[in-house]
């Protein structure tokens, strides 16, 4: 029994440092936006934004290279200030959102580029399909205390994606040799995170 209690005694001493190092923070919703911006007709820019953001990262304190973060985005809530167009890309040429409501992305490595910058990569689901992505991010690496006692970290996320890739194939050429809508979306997500109690 004694002896037992040892073992389990000393892989307690063993996991300690990793418990104290490593902290879930969890996404801030009402503080954390996604968005996303691609090119109309060849000329001009339409930017929207999605609808809520939630998930969780798991911070290692003492190296961020292996923390690992998950998030979810809900796409019923895309939003372009034009509803004939938010219905557009509700439906099945675009997100599908009756089929496919949410934007997954799951991470698979976290690399320091030093600073307040580095690059987190992971699996990106969008219509139920999964590719890889990079998301460049820039923000407080560390966890800081606001007025209310909280800790929270924060920053922004950016990524470009093609969106044929995710099964978005809606096309339509002009005589010009343009198209209607370009392939490539840009993706921005500023998160605020806090820590769980």
């Amino acid at each position: 029994m004694r002896k037992a209690w040892i073992v389990a005694a000393a892989g307690l001493l063993v996991a300690l440092p990793l418990m104290v190092h490593a902290a879930t923070f969890e996404i801030d919703s009402a503080h954390t936006s996604a968005q996303f911006a691609v090119k109309h007709l060849m000329v001009s820019t339409v930017r929207g934004t999605l609808g809520k953001v939630s998930g969780t990262a798991n911070v290692d304190e003492s190296d961020l290279a292996k923390s690992s973060v998950e998030a979810t985005i809900d796409v019923k809530g895309v939003d372009t200030r034009e509803e004939k167009r938010d219905n557009h890309l509700r439906g099945p040429d675009f997100f599908d959102a009756d089929n496919h409501p949410t934007i997954h992305f799951k991470s698979t490595k976290v690399e320091t580029l030093g600073g307040d910058k580095f690059n987190i990569a992971g699996d990106l689901t969008i219509r139920g399909i999964t590719k890889p992505v990079v998301l460049a991010v820039e923000g407080s690496p560390k966890p800081f205390k606001d007025p209310f006692g909280n800790e929270r970290m924060g920053g922004v996320a950016r990524a470009r994606i093609n969106r044929k890739d995710f099964g978005m194939a809606f096309s339509k050429t002009m005589d010009n040799g343009g198209v209607v809508v370009a392939d490539d979306v840009d993706i921005t997500i500023d998160l605020e995170l806090t820590r769980r109690k």
